[in-house]
């Protein structure tokens, strides 16, 4: 552990930033390929209409996920300032609070959510072939709650220590498991979507207990009573704390989805679901690099503030939303110049339209600015100050989504949907930097104070 934290709060921040980043970058690009492995599966050995049961479905899911990152990133961001501040007691204390909430989450979102599980397919838009497909994606989705909830939770911690490397090959596992298991289960099997949701829930089952080998045998930076089960309640208070921006930013995602598929529904067509499922899927494939850069910003900019090396976790966050611009630009330019080639690969045999088209360009836009956006929601709580973050991620979605897409789709159908969400997203940008600016210049000031 000292050997790291000194790397981090000692070295130049490029080469602290390059060795704790590649690896976190291929950590989460395969992470999120799960998502987009379902499209290409489904898509090609089932159907478009699977393609969109799938699509409204897993939105559901990722409030599951959204616990995991509540944990993780908390946890995360805590045990980041706590090795910056050398506060043993606290590191060892951790995962009796880390197993006893992961148990308590998986036990509130399994079981309603299984039971309930038509319902709530039917309030994102399902209706049809697409609701039957969607409750049995859905349903088998749900039952792998505690591994999707632990294992992202254990993962996120170890790269909070810096432990980058040791978090990529863990997922890189899990994706093999994932890849080799789809074609069976979609298509040898006939198991159809649920097939597709059952080799991912494998999939996590490895992963979680690749995460749970590492600290139970104290492979760990950090010395931890692993198999504790004991609620620390100041731990949880701040785990909660610095994890509650991205877990609202997760639920937030989730309603907005229901606002957007209930307008594809209502307004749309089938087509018109499964294009905007595709491009989503697009979307937060391409948005995967930006995720491994903030998992290894998290640890820099969290150990250099609790070592009281404030400047230097405010160049951090400089550095790699400039970093995350460099990395997406080359793929931002060919998806915008090769639309139809990257959607034929999950829409087989379609011919797009020019309007399509042009929706596909419109909602990748903002690619650019989301570096900026993505590394302030790590770097907030890195520094204590989650409020903003929270602030940002229900104004995003609160005031401005949810209204917007429940009255314009009305008046300018659902392919308004895309220049909506892309204008939200460049005002969200706007907020997002004023923010950083406020707090970089707090900080400064008590730096300065000292």
């Amino acid at each position: 552990m000292e050997q790291q934290r000194t790397i981090i709060l000692n070295k130049p921040l490029p080469t602290v930033m390059w060795q704790l980043s590649w690896p976190a970058i291929v950590a989460m690009v395969l992470y999120g390929l799960n998502n987009f492995l379902d499209g290409i599966f489904v898509g090609h050995l089932i159907s478009n209409t699977a393609l969109a049961a799938v699509g409204v479905a897993y939105p559901l899911a990722q409030f599951a996920q959204g616990l995991g990152t509540l944990i993780g990133t908390g946890m995360g961001a805590a045990i980041s300032i706590w090795i910056g501040a050398d506060n043993q007691d606290k590191l060892r204390n951790s995962f009796g609070t880390v197993n006893y909430l992961t148990i308590l989450f998986s036990i509130l979102v399994t079981i309603p959510c299984y039971f309930f599980a038509e319902e709530l397919v039917y309030m994102m838009g399902g209706r049809g072939e697409i609701l039957t497909l969607g409750t049995s994606y859905f349903q088998a989705t749900i039952l792998g709650s505690f591994f999707w909830i632990y294992g992202l939770a254990m993962n996120m911690i170890i790269r909070a220590e810096g432990r980058m490397k040791t978090a990529a090959w863990m997922i890189a596992v899990g994706l093999l498991v994932d890849v080799a298991l789809k074609p069976i289960f979609i298509d040898t099997m006939g198991w159809g979507v649920a097939g597709a949701a059952w080799a991912t829930n494998i999939s996590m089952i490895i992963y979680t207990l690749l995460g749970a080998w590492y600290y139970a045998t104290g492979k760990s930076s950090f010395k931890t009573n692993f198999w504790s089960l004991k609620l620390d309640k100041a731990i949880m208070k701040e785990t909660i704390s610095l994890g509650m921006p991205g877990f609202i930013m997760m639920v937030m995602v989730v309603v907005q989805n229901i606002v957007v598929f209930n307008a594809l529904a209502r307004y749309g067509t089938t087509i018109d679901i499964t294009f905007f499922t595709a491009v989503n899927r697009f979307y937060i494939l391409l948005n995967t690099p930006l995720w491994g850069l903030m998992r290894a910003l998290q640890p820099v900019a969290g150990m250099n503030y609790g070592a009281r090396q404030y400047s230097r976790s405010i160049q951090s966050y400089r550095l790699f939303s400039i970093t995350g611009l460099l990395i997406l630009l080359p793929f931002w330019l060919f998806v915008m110049l090769n639309p139809e080639g990257v959607l034929s690969l999950m829409i087989p045999g379609t011919l797009f339209t020019a309007e399509q088209l042009m929706d596909f360009r419109i909602y990748m836009s903002v690619l650019l600015v989301l570096p900026f956006v993505f590394m302030a929601m790590v770097w907030f709580p890195s520094i204590e100050d989650a409020k903003p973050a929270t602030i940002i991620s229900i104004l995003r979605q609160l005031v401005f989504y949810i209204p917007v897409l429940l009255i314009v789709p009305q008046f300018y159908g659902v392919r308004s949907i895309y220049l909506a969400s892309a204008i939200i997203d460049w005002v969200i940008f706007g907020i997002v930097i004023y923010a950083v600016i406020r707090s970089a210049n707090k900080i400064g000031m008590s730096s300065s104070g000292e």
